[in-house]
């Protein structure tokens, strides 16, 4: 085989091993969004914020809520990477925070929950806010 060719075999088996397993399903997420509609709901704070406009957000930053001193201090940008790490290791992730929830342990999961809150960020229940 020759070197270029060569290359390119490995680029695109290295490509095919970094894919998710799946494409993200927002319908699935919005199922999943369930469990955390219980402290949580897209347009209004409950227990925790609400999570209209959380994509590109900084952490403990929505006007009017009481975060924790570690919510606050945690210089996070609520972007899918750093969600990814939080909602799998809430506590690790953010020492001090309020959101006690063990974590969602599935990377399918987590990745069909950020789809869904990507989804409906941009829907009509967040137009409105």
């Amino acid at each position: 085989m020759r070197p270029l060719a060569a290359g390119m075999a490995v680029a695109a088996t290295l490509a095919i091993a970094a894919a998710p397993a799946e494409a993200a399903d927002a319908a699935r997420g919005e199922q999943l969004y369930a469990r955390c509609a219980a402290c949580h709901a897209l347009g209004s704070d409950r227990v925790g914020p609400r999570h209209c406009g959380l994509l590109g957000r900084r952490a403990g930053s929505v006007p009017g809520f009481l975060y924790t001193d570690g919510m606050k201090n945690s210089k996070l940008i609520w972007n899918e990477k750093a969600l990814d790490r939080f909602l799998a290791k809430p506590m690790a992730v953010v020492p001090g925070t309020s959101m006690t929830y063990d974590g969602v342990l599935d990377a399918q999961d987590r990745a069909d929950l950020i789809a869904y809150l990507r989804k409906a960020d941009a829907g009509p229940e967040c137009a409105r806010r």
